[in-house]
């Protein structure tokens, strides 16, 4: 039962709204009703500003990261668990059961969970989200970009066995499907450029 255990408590670890509370205890406002109302770390920067956005994003990270460090140590580094509680921490933010069941667009606590479970890979596609970003300023872009091609940078670095592919796969799809209105507006013209400072 050690290995389910670990997947639900993955899930639970990513449902922790770290945007929502970061915001709450310094402003005492409702992030969920400012900006875009995602959780995650870009609204928090543009609603609240540099040092929310920055807690928000190191802490939506290491809720993944733990869960896979978690699994690892408890099922002695059985990658078949490390890679569920890495994709039960993404839906748990995604679905966060605090927040009935609404949640953010999981690109932080992606970061933290694949850094610690698949980081060469990662650091492949956080080169390409960068380039990309650097000449369209386009976060959500270079997001869905990177995200979707994880899983090719993960079969090609890496040959790894199916979990991890699986989980890659699932958390590109996750990812995508969360930014579906960003890709509405990227074709429309109207999505928003990048700025590292509060913007509303």
């Amino acid at each position: 039962m050690t290995g389910p255990l670990c997947v639900l408590l993955a899930y639970l670890l990513g449902s922790i709204p770290f945007g929502l509370i970061i915001v709450r205890v310094m402003t005492g406002q409702d992030v969920r009703q400012s900006g875009s109302g995602n959780i995650g770390a870009t609204n928090v920067l543009r609603t609240t500003g540099r040092l929310a956005g920055v807690l928000t994003l190191v802490l939506d990270a290491l809720k993944g990261s733990l869960a896979v460090h978690i699994a690892d140590y408890l099922t002695h580094g059985s990658i078949q668990w490390m890679s569920l509680a890495a994709l039960a921490a993404l839906l748990g933010h995604a679905f966060s059961m605090f927040l009935k069941f609404q949640g953010g667009k999981a690109v932080a606590t992606f970061i933290g969970a694949f850094a610690y479970l698949t980081p060469a890979p990662l650091l492949a596609v956080a080169i390409l989200f960068v380039i990309v970003l650097a000449r369209t300023r386009y976060l959500s872009l270079g997001s869905i970009i990177a995200a979707g091609l994880f899983p090719v940078a993960c079969w090609m670095i890496l040959h790894p066995d199916w979990p991890v592919l699986f989980v890659a796969v699932g958390a590109a799809a996750l990812i995508i499907v969360r930014h579906k209105d960003n890709i509405e507006r990227l074709r429309a013209g109207t999505e928003r450029v990048f700025h590292f400072k509060r913007t509303i």
